[in-house]
């Protein structure tokens, strides 16, 4: 993560005490089980096949029920759009519901909005001298990108007068099937074909490889991966093949020969050349834009075409390229300067608000989701809302494959949380395991499985600490499913399924005396009904624009 930053927070966002409930004598601690998904039993429901007394019990007790983590609950464009972190954690933390990348940018190619903007034309500008360059991530999952807003893009570049465009495709098989690659490149392939002929313009996909292979780290976790991707991008360092589909093959029967084959997310590097000549290499004066609509993991590529201070790797002849996001990825850093859509302006966070009330708080997770809960959970914004009240602890993750450290660090967030509070005077504090999310996206369902009984009993030791000995409570959730659907079948042949779900999460709360508390919850209701649950227990009135709280007093 970039170093945190302090806010000055000139506007006094007051609350004022609740009408009949009081805050409890401990800490009332989130707990965002990453990806752990409610859905029926079943043999590719790792959640279910798991040995889990802790969550077992949690689900069965008083106050208990489900919450919508998914489409339109969540601000995506329709209810058949997959949850995911970003989202699941902005409505946490914001208390209501925003629209976010993906309906943005639905909406700003309908109103021709993305086609005013100066940043546009600038791309445009640039593209008629040079060649425009296309970075993203190459699927219709709808969670970081959909190909819809490529072709879009094409489109409009080519009726425009730019005459030579190259495609930089960042495999998926994560947020759609493990292997699907072949669909989307076939449909763009087709595509770019027609535009070709009916604009006689030069359109190509020049380079691509796994996205987790290359370019999109995010957290600072491994640098060398974005390097990768960018030296495959700018500079046409990779292996060479006459076409994207002949380097998918490749790999594809490459990997077929290891005891466990790839999926698209994890295939090498390629290049795209005629003749051993790269297609797609930059240069000064040529314009490139990112495609992805999703900030978190669009940060650090942005920042190695832009900056003009960075030293994270050796970018060896950088091309003095105008470079561009669908987005702004960071408004705090600005990054990138340049965009063609506003991001959603989530403001009046429940961070905020509580941080007005004088309410004492941590945040804890491991590297790959530190940032969901600090700079999501804000509402886009890096750094301390309020430094003296807040203290946030970042445990580095492994680089290595989540599949083979299913644990991944959920013991080290579980003790640094259990030593902060019995160190510390937190009236409240959010913490997030990534391993159902991270370990489920690997469609490895034994080491999903195995992430789930590790979460379990880090589960076990965090009740037995802030609820039996410091009389506190525990609202467990989670902000979108995965890890409850690891496979599909068909014919007899399962599928591994690396994508998130469309499943409900569960919500509970838990402490000593449940008869204090009636659940309000009946399953029609989302996460942005947190926020407010949360500021009602520790005894205020929740702020009248958000969603209402899911308990109420007996």
């Amino acid at each position: 993560m970039p170093a945190l930053r302090y806010y000055d927070w000139t506007m006094v966002l007051s609350l004022t005490p609740h009408h009949s409930l009081t805050k409890p004598a401990g800490p009332v601690v989130i707990v965002v089980a990453d990806g752990v998904g409610h859905a029926p039993h079943g043999p590719s429901n790792a959640v279910t096949e798991a040995n889990t007394p802790t969550i077992d019990r949690l689900i069965a007790g008083p106050l208990a029920s489900t919450l919508i983590a998914h489409g339109t609950a969540v601000g995506l464009p329709s209810d058949d759009d997959m949850g995911n972190s970003e989202v699941g954690h902005n409505a946490i933390g914001a208390g209501r519901i925003f629209a976010q990348g993906a309906k943005l940018v639905n909406q700003a190619i309908k109103t021709r909005q993305m086609w005013d903007s100066p940043t546009w034309h600038e791309l445009v500008r640039h593209g008629r001298k040079a060649t425009l360059h296309l970075i993203g991530l190459h699927s219709d999952g709808n969670v970081h990108s959909h190909t819809d807003h490529l072709y879009a893009i094409v489109h409009q570049a080519a009726i425009q007068g730019v005459t030579q465009c190259r495609l930089h495709i960042l495999l998926d098989g994560r947020d759609v099937g493990p292997r699907s690659a072949q669909l989307y490149i076939e449909t763009t392939e087709k595509v770019l074909a027609a535009v070709n002929a009916d604009h006689n313009v030069d359109f190509r996909i020049a380079s691509g490889g796994g996205r987790m292979t290359i370019t999109m780290d995010r957290y600072g976790a491994d640098w060398p991966m974005v390097k990768r991707g960018f030296d495959c991008h700018t500079h046409g360092v990779g292996r060479q093949f006459a076409t994207a589909a002949e380097a998918v093959d490749a790999f594809y029967n490459e990997s077929d020969s290891d005891l466990k084959p790839k999926g698209d997310q994890y295939l090498d590097s390629f290049i795209v050349a005629d003749d051993g000549v790269p297609i797609g290499v930059m240069a000064d004066g040529d314009a490139v834009l990112l495609w992805n609509f999703r900030g978190d993991r669009a940060i650090e590529i942005s920042q190695a075409y832009e900056s003009t201070t960075f030293t994270d790797f050796d970018r060896v002849d950088h091309p003095d390229v105008f470079y561009a996001g669908l987005l702004q990825y960071d408004g705090d850093q600005q990054v990138p300067r340049h965009y063609l859509v506003e991001p959603p302006a989530i403001d009046h966070t429940m961070g905020e608000y509580l941080a007005d009330a004088g309410m004492r708080c941590f945040a804890i997770s491991e590297t790959q989701k530190f940032g969901h809960v600090t700079f999501f959970w804000n509402g886009n914004r890096s750094g301390y809302i309020n430094e003296s009240l807040e203290t946030y602890v970042e445990i580095p993750s492994d680089n290595v494959p989540f599949d083979q450290a299913p644990a991944m660090k959920a013991a080290e967030i579980t003790d640094a949380t259990i030593e902060l509070l019995r160190n510390g005077q937190f009236d409240w504090g959010r913490i997030n395991y990534a391993n159902g999310d991270m370990v489920g996206h690997t469609g490895d369902l034994d080491a999903t499985i195995e992430s789930m009984e590790i979460l379990d009993d880090a589960l076990a030791r965090l009740v037995g600490v802030v609820v039996d000995e410091l009389d506190g409570m525990i609202i467990f959730t989670a902000d979108h499913g995965n890890a409850d659907i690891m496979y599909t079948e068909k014919n007899g042949i399962r599928s591994p399924k690396t994508s998130h779900t469309l499943s409900a999460v569960p919500f509970v709360v838990h402490c000593q005396n449940p008869e204090r508390y009636q659940l309000v919850a009946d399953g029609t209701t989302g996460l942005a009904n947190i926020a407010a649950t949360v500021i009602s227990v520790l005894g205020f009135e929740p702020p009248t624009d958000y969603q209402p709280s899911l308990v109420i007093s007996r």
